[in-house]
């Protein structure tokens, strides 16, 4: 199988993080921060371990701003029901992810805030932004952006928009969903304020792994209250952080997992990895383009202008028949939606979806040409039929 659906997670995971999962079968099974013996001790210090990858990578202050989250969906919800307030007004794009749209929506309709989408603006990031700004309104708390589209690969202008929000008084919440690990992400250079990461995709650790970082963590509404380790004769949730946002017990498991993915990324370089995508990218890019029936929704890749994922449809058939088509001949992509309406509104495919291929690091240039021969079978065979 070719995998080109890195895009929902990634596959195959490194041999480190595979090893890693396995030791905490063997070393690391207990319960972190919940015991004074050594192996409670030994498991915690990977914990913390983790959390300071994170904070190197991301450009965290501290590794205590950085949270455990479930996936990047959790991590966005905590963001945003712990920071909005009644009467509070937020700004989204019209590219997001259901992982934002949702949560601010059913805020909304439950009268408690109120929300506008902004248009952006394909060939001008200083359209976006001026759209943006325009938005602002004096009750609005936060500007909820995605770093990049899941499904159509185009980049926001995030440290325009942070510089921005800055400005304003305006806290800014990036969902780094499909950018963690292969596009460069500094927060305190590009001033983020909280920073929403799956666990899973580009940074290939385990599924059921995600992070929140952010130095507000203090000023967040709880999701949950519970056990932490720490304050336990207080009925309160702790004020400090991470403690105040990770209510009983974390998974240690897919975290260790999470640390040896960090690790790889950390070691490989996030610059090296979005060149090596890119170039994939582009060979998918310019195999797919040749091919007549082949609708490309996805604008002509540039390394540092988009992600590595491309959209496209064949002529005549179903997103979900592209991808069933070539699963026979041994390519994994996804078809459909991909939980972000939005996306497919503005590029008028809310009907029929998209086919996307999205490239992760062990992916390479000849996969992408058996990927456009498997295209032109199928095509060739509809014909002959």
């Amino acid at each position: 199988m070719i995998y080109f659906d890195n895009g929902a997670t990634t596959y195959p995971k490194p041999a480190c993080v595979r090893a890693a999962v396995m030791s905490y079968f063997s070393q690391y099974g207990a319960n972190p921060g919940r015991g004074g013996h050594d192996m409670s001790l030994a498991t915690a210090r990977q914990l913390y371990e983790t959390r300071t990858k994170a904070a190197k990578l991301f450009g965290a202050k501290e590794p205590e701003h950085v949270v455990f989250t479930m996936n990047c969906t959790h991590a966005l919800n905590a963001a945003i029901k712990g920071i909005l307030q009644f009467g509070d007004h937020v700004i989204i794009s019209d590219l997001e992810h259901n992982a934002v749209l949702r949560p601010v929506h059913g805020m909304a309709a439950q009268g408690a805030i109120t929300y506008t989408v902004v248009k952006a603006d394909l060939h001008s990031e200083e359209n976006t932004v001026a759209a943006f700004r325009n938005a602002i309104r004096p009750n609005t708390k936060l500007i909820a952006v995605t770093h990049g589209s899941n499904v159509f690969g185009i980049k926001m202008p995030i440290e325009k928009l942070a510089a921005m929000s800055r400005l304003y008084g305006v806290y800014f919440l990036v969902d780094a969903a499909q950018t963690a690990g292969c596009e460069p992400i500094h927060m305190q250079n590009m001033g983020i304020d909280f920073l929403a990461v799956a666990g899973h995709k580009g940074l290939y650790g385990p599924t059921g792994t995600g992070l929140l970082i952010t130095p507000h963590g203090e000023k967040l509404n709880t999701l949950m209250e519970g056990g932490t380790g720490s304050m336990s004769m207080e009925p309160f949730q702790p004020d400090f952080m991470p403690d105040r946002l990770e209510a009983g017990t974390v998974n240690t498991m897919g975290i260790i997992g999470l640390g040896a993915g960090l690790g790889f990324v950390l070691g490989m370089g996030v610059e090296n990895i979005a060149r090596q995508e890119m170039k994939v990218t582009s060979a998918v890019y310019q195999n797919l383009s040749k091919i007549e029936e082949v609708i490309l929704y996805t604008p002509k890749p540039q390394y540092g202008k988009s992600l590595p994922v491309i959209s496209f449809n064949v002529e005549g058939y179903t997103s979900e028949e592209t991808t069933a088509l070539l699963n026979e001949k041994g390519f994994a992509l996804r078809g459909g939606l991909h939980c972000a309406p939005l996306a497919h509104k503005k590029m008028g495919t809310e009907k029929i979806g998209t086919a996307r291929v999205s490239i992760g690091a062990f992916n390479n240039c000849e996969q992408a040409v058996e990927l456009a021969n498997a295209v032109k079978s199928f095509i060739a065979n509809k014909k002959k039929d």
